[in-house]
């Protein structure tokens, strides 16, 4: 059963769909308190989603699960629209942390966390200096700060990074002078570009530029603004404090991505297991039946061992 729910973040109502095991009624009544997980969706999407798609398929194993648009994107509040705020996404996480807590389906002491691409960074923050998260899993984990300085593949120049900061920098400028708000596009126009920037690039834009994934609220761009707050930001920075609760890190062999789950399988404590879905690149993760249902089966097994199931 899917439900809307909405819940506060730094003030701002985030909207999520609140995914519940069958046989819990919309609010709970009446049944044993369960298990709950909050996904977050990648840095471009939205609950409708891969972050939705995993939602559902966790609820079918038995979890409470809540997905949410972040703050300034999809259905929820903040404004410039397209901010992608690294310290709100945390404190997004944290908020449906706060809104699972006080749900009579929810057992407050068996809450985890699933952080998708970009969230999957974020999640571990999150998790770091929340212990009210008891579990942690990434599925295709990005630290978008990373992505940004180094690519996806980690070999990017790193004057790119300096000229998009130089971009920002002047973007800021522009509107103090009254510009408006300052954005650019995340994605080519066409296949054919698309392909220039190789195979990482193409998937990402099949997926959310096409019938495949795209979503009428998901972000086609981003704000300047959003890429001096990204700077900052290290998504592995805090992975040691984790630890002892157990952390689970999900890839595919083939994504280009993988090499920052293994940085943090690398710097974390433990409990700790990556686990690589064989033939799966970053987006095929996102969507891909014959990649999901094996990942949702290792997170189903990891958040039963952790957090228990529902009566």
């Amino acid at each position: 059963m899917r439900t809307d729910v909405t819940f506060t973040s730094n003030g701002l109502k985030i909207a999520g769909h609140l995914y519940l095991p069958e046989g819990l009624g919309a609010d709970g009544a009446g049944a044993a308190p369960a298990p709950a997980v909050v996904v977050g969706h990648p840095g471009t999407g939205v609950k409708e989603q891969a972050a939705g798609l995993y939602a559902r398929r966790l609820a079918e194993a038995g979890f409470v699960a809540l997905a949410f648009d972040a703050a300034y994107q999809g259905e929820s509040q903040g404004e410039p629209r397209g901010l992608e705020d690294p310290g709100q996404r945390v404190e997004d996480l944290k908020s449906a942390v706060s809104f699972l807590s006080t749900h009579a389906a929810v057992d407050p002491g068996r809450i985890g966390a699933l952080g998708i691409c970009a969230s999957g960074g974020y999640s571990l923050v999150a998790a770091a200096s929340d212990h009210r998260i008891r579990a942690v899993a990434t599925v295709s984990a990005v630290d978008i700060a990373r992505q940004f300085k180094v690519g996806p593949d980690g070999t990017q120049d790193p004057a790119v990074f300096q000229g998009m900061l130089d971009a920002a920098a002047a973007a800021r400028t522009a509107e103090a002078s009254g510009a408006g708000d300052q954005t650019f596009t995340l994605f080519p126009n066409t296949a054919e570009e698309a392909n220039l920037g190789g195979p990482h690039s193409f998937e990402g834009w099949e997926y959310y530029c096409t019938p495949r994934g795209a979503h009428d609220r998901s972000a086609k761009a981003l704000t300047w603004s959003s890429v001096d707050r990204i700077a900052t930001f290290d998504g592995l920075a805090t992975v040691a404090l984790i630890a002892p609760r157990p952390l689970l890190l999900i890839a595919g062999r083939q994504a280009v991505t993988s090499w920052m789950s293994v940085q943090a399988f690398q710097s974390a404590g433990g409990p700790k297991e990556l686990h690589w879905i064989d033939g799966a690149s970053h987006v095929d993760l996102y969507d891909k039946d014959e990649y999901v249902t094996p990942a949702v089966a290792k997170l189903a097994e990891f958040y039963g061992t952790h957090l228990g199931t529902a009566a």
